[in-house]
């Protein structure tokens, strides 16, 4: 794997990491605020940061480029946060966060019908073998009850899927800053005009400094880290490669869980989350030697093009 790729990597483990830790203490906020007042707040927060250190690069890029590549990326991203947030609400986190990880299924598959993107059948095998990892994990061995929260969990699988593959065009013409600040407003947009639509304003007044302290983590780790780390890793790795990874979230969400909330995994849920490391272990192995073989192919098909071209260039007797 090239340095570059083994850097897309680490960023969306980071990233895993981040979002992991976020699930459990985000539980204590949402106690004393509602869904949509405290991501209008944790966007807005995260949008004005950007802006004061990136905002003359955003606005430069986005006048000299085809800022129209940014419009179904950044509706997606706020879309996955924002439905998944609501639909923690109405179920279990863990439910929740297994249908969300379906995206690592939809991802190809919307790759495939929008950009007729090639996928090699030899992932089918561990893409199935993952999604058993993660009911186990998030289900602990249990069944899924079907209603309106698991109905947006899969919604949300969908906007997820979205944002990594209508990113990849969007990161050809624009810098990873503008795409995560435009990201970051268009989800403080939507998140406003939920808040004032289904709960009549944004109320933080019964936030305390504990809160405050989470709303910031949420705002700066979660959103501004969280969106950049996936952007930049996107440079070098593919959408279906990022879906794969970010599989590693739910198993950083059970651990920080057991630390955070003394929540314990039952054995179910341990074999789902070695299944899932195992998982992407291998498909990442894959990724490598599909990249091998097709490195390889290029050298010699180059190769056989500069013989062709000697032969050519000989003189005739």
């Amino acid at each position: 794997m090239k340095k570059n790729a083994v850097i897309g990597v680490l960023f969306i483990l980071l990233q895993c990491v981040i979002y992991g830790f976020g699930d459990p203490i985000s539980k204590a906020a949402y106690a004393s605020i509602s869904v949509f007042s405290l991501l209008t707040v944790r966007y807005w927060i995260g949008f004005i940061f950007l802006m004061i250190l990136f905002g003359r690069k955003v606005i430069h890029e986005l006048i000299h480029s085809n800022w129209k590549l940014l419009i179904l990326p950044s509706i997606c991203i706020a879309g996955t946060f924002i439905v998944s947030n609501v639909a923690i609400g109405m179920t279990s986190p863990t439910s929740v966060a297994f249908l969300k990880s379906t995206a690592t299924v939809m991802t190809p598959l919307m790759a495939l019908i929008v950009f007729r993107k090639h996928y090699s059948l030899k992932h089918l095998p561990v893409l199935a073998v993952i999604l058993v990892g993660l009911y186990l994990l998030c289900t602990a061995g249990g069944t899924l009850n079907p209603g309106t929260g698991e109905i947006l969990g899969i919604i949300s699988a969908v906007f997820g899927a979205g944002s990594l593959v209508f990113a990849e065009g969007a990161l050809d013409q624009m810098s990873a800053i503008t795409i995560t600040t435009v990201q970051t407003g268009t989800s403080a947009l939507f998140a406003s005009i939920c808040a004032f639509t289904f709960e009549g304003g944004v109320d933080v007044a019964a936030a305390t400094p504990t809160i405050w302290m989470i709303i910031i983590y949420m705002a700066l780790a979660c959103t501004v880290c969280g969106y950049l780390l996936q952007n930049f890793a996107m440079r070098s790795i593919s959408a279906s490669s990022v879906a794969v990874l970010q599989c590693i979230y739910p198993v950083m969400t059970a651990v920080f869980s057991f630390f955070v909330l003394s929540e314990r995994l039952a054995m179910a849920g341990v074999v789902g989350a070695a299944i899932i490391i195992l998982c992407v272990l291998a498909e990442n192995l894959i990724s490598a030697d599909e990249e091998n073989t097709s490195g390889q192919s290029r050298h010699v098909t180059l190769k056989k093009g500069l013989k062709r071209r000697a032969r050519r260039a000989l003189p005739i007797h």
